[in-house]
Order: C-alpha cells, then structure tokens, then sequence
C-alpha cells in the first residue's frame, strides 16, 4: 500500500554507520534485491557499491556522488533538497532513496535535514544503523558517539554475527537493548537483511514491465550471487535475516484516541506501520493513510474512493514483535457497538490531526533526536 494515492511520497532512507561495518555490503545487497523498485542512491564516494547494478537499471542518472567529505559536512539542508528534487522527481519513477552517510558522519543531523526540507514528494523512511559485532566494544571505545547514534536509530543492523560466538552475539543484542530501547534490531552477515524491512514489492503497471530496461537482478538470476571476498559455499548456508508481520483488518471505525495511544507507545522491535484508517463518525468523508517508521508518525487525509468499503487495514512489520499482542492491542482501538450509537467527541481527533500533514514542510513530524 502507498502512503497515499492522491500524492505518492518517496521514502528517504538514511544508511549510516562507522567504517568498516558494513553499510555499503547492506547496500548492495539491498541493489541486488530491488524486488523491482528503482532505487536512487545519495553516497560520499561509489567506492565499492555496485554502480552496474543501477546503470544496468537504467538509475545511472539518478545517482549522486559526493567525493568531498561527509554528506553532513558538505552540504547544507538546501542544498540536500537540491539533490532529493532532482531524485524525486517524477520522470525519474524512483521509488526509494538510499543516503549513504560517510563513517564519520553525524546520522542525526543528516536526519534533521530530512525532516525539516520542503520536499513534499520525499518523506523520512527512517535511521539505518549498521554495527560491527565483532567490533562493537572497539568502535565504542573509538568512537564514544556510538552510544548516541544507536539511541536515535530506527533501525539497528547488527552485522558481522557469524564472526562471533553465540554468547557474544546474545551479550552485544542486550547492550544495543539497553543503548537504543525501542528500536528493532536484526541481526546479519554480509549485510543480507530482508528488504521488506524497508521497502515493499514495486506494484507497476503491466506497460511499464513490457517496456522495463533489464534488471540487474535478472542478470544474477540464473548464475546466482558473485560476493567478493566470501566463500560462496560457507555463505550459501547463511539465511536471509527475516522479519515479521501482522496484517490487521477491521470493519468496525477506530477509535482516535485509543488508536494514537498505541501509535504513541509502540513496542520495541516494530519499525513500520502503514496502510489506511477508518475513524467512522470522527470524520466520515475521509480515510486516514497511515505511515510510521521507527518514532516518525503521519497521516494523510483522502476522500473516501467511491465503491471502497469503509474498513482499517494495517500491516505492522518488525523484528522480534509480539505479533498476538500486538492485534489484541488493535482489537481494542476498535470502536464498539455501544460507542457507534453515540455522538462522536469533537476533541477525538486533536491528537491525529498532529501528525496530518497540510502544508509541504515536516515540522509536524516526531524528531526522533
């Protein structure tokens, strides 16, 4: 499901993470694994991502390279917005952006760039911190602002986990815990974590796959993945890191206040929820289109399309979540008979409306700082 029908938002990923740890392997490995969505990528230097992967996708010319430092440093929130204008518009057809963050850069400045641009074709796709396992003490040692980084992350990649031992692995998961609690974190090697985490299948038109260009992902089909430096029987054996999900679907309207009280207190380890709500009486003419990543929270507000039956279909996609609790909170949020009877509060929807986005900026959004 798209954020919304009437104005399809691209989601701005921010990839960061010290060097060495792995956020250019998880990149390419999210380039290998499009599931047919054209990718644009914001990155220091190309270095070692796989610039063929989006030449031969046809993304060459949406791809920015910034050689001159970090991206924090070198660009100003402007100048950012330059580039996600270019990426966003809507001849390119992208339908996620990757900012690859330098090893040194500041993720929370990059973060608030994102959130404070005037962009209204790009929305935040949330924090993506990638941590060395077998490093993870030394990098905090060398880098103090680890701590700070994970505490603001929306997602925590602990990569590397087959260079440590099960007891180490367990030990590193509860600092991480105890340094970013609320965040979901997953665990990899080579960086191979389940793209559904951060994007969903591309839905085109069936014209757009007669005339697509050849996919990189086609091209590796049938000869199978090429990992430099990685022995391919050893990594054939390692699994794809997975991620859960709860589809909710209910025909009864939710009520405002329950529904944002759950949205307010998500549980550790859910990072996504999208889809649409019906709020019945609260505000009968529109639906609300859901999209929550980590902490940011929005909504947007379209009339109801003509012949759709009036229901709320939610899909909550996390790491190590409860998935029973977590519908028997949503079950809750569902306004009763009794409750429909009744004059709706005209106050109910103050605390939705915060997050409804009316005019093209982001100060409505949640600063995960």
């Amino acid at each position: 499901m798209n954020p919304s029908t009437t104005g399809r938002q691209i989601p701005v990923v921010v990839l960061a993470g010290f060097l060495g740890s792995g956020k250019t392997t998880l990149l390419n490995h999210l380039l290998r694994r499009r599931a047919g969505n054209r990718i644009a990528v914001v990155v220091n230097d190309f270095g070692a991502v796989e610039i063929d992967a989006m030449t031969v996708a046809g993304q060459v010319g949406s791809t920015v390279s910034l050689g001159n430092g970090c991206l924090c440093c070198a660009v100003d929130a402007s100048e950012l917005d330059g580039y996600l204008e270019r990426l966003s518009r809507p001849a390119a057809r992208i339908d996620l952006i990757v900012i690859e963050a330098s090893g040194l850069a500041e993720p929370q400045e990059l973060v608030r760039m994102i959130l404070t641009g005037d962009n209204p074709r790009t929305v935040y796709g949330g924090l993506v911190q990638v941590v060395d396992a077998a490093e993870f003490d030394a990098t905090r040692d060398r880098h103090p602002e680890t701590d700070r980084h994970l505490a603001i992350a929306d997602l925590v990649v602990l990569n590397k986990t087959d260079r440590v031992t099960p007891a180490e692995h367990e030990r590193v998961l509860g600092v991480i815990g105890t340094l970013g609690p609320g965040a979901a974190v997953v665990s990899a090697s080579y960086g191979r974590i389940d793209p559904g985490l951060l994007f969903d299948p591309a839905a085109r038109p069936a014209e757009d796959e007669k005339i697509r260009q050849l996919s990189f992902e086609d091209l590796r089909a049938d000869e199978g993945e090429d990992h430099t430096g990685e022995d391919a029987g050893e990594h054939a054996h390692h699994p794809h890191t997975g991620y859960e999900s709860v589809s909710y679907d209910e025909p009864a309207a939710m009520d405002p206040r329950r529904l944002m009280a759950f949205l307010d207190s998500r549980p550790e380890g859910l990072y996504r929820v999208k889809g649409f709500v019906d709020f019945g009486a609260a505000d009968p003419a529109n639906r609300y289109a859901v999209h929550a990543v980590g902490r940011f929270l929005r909504f947007y507000t379209e009339p109801w399309p003509r012949g759709t039956e009036r229901r709320t279909q939610l899909v909550l996609i996390g790491s190590g979540i409860d998935r029973d609790a977590l519908a028997k909170e949503l079950t809750v949020c569902a306004v009763t008979e009794t409750e429909a009877a009744t004059a709706p509060d005209e106050s109910a929807m103050w605390g939705v409306l915060r997050y409804v986005r009316s005019e093209p900026a982001a100060e409505e959004a949640a600063d995960p700082a």
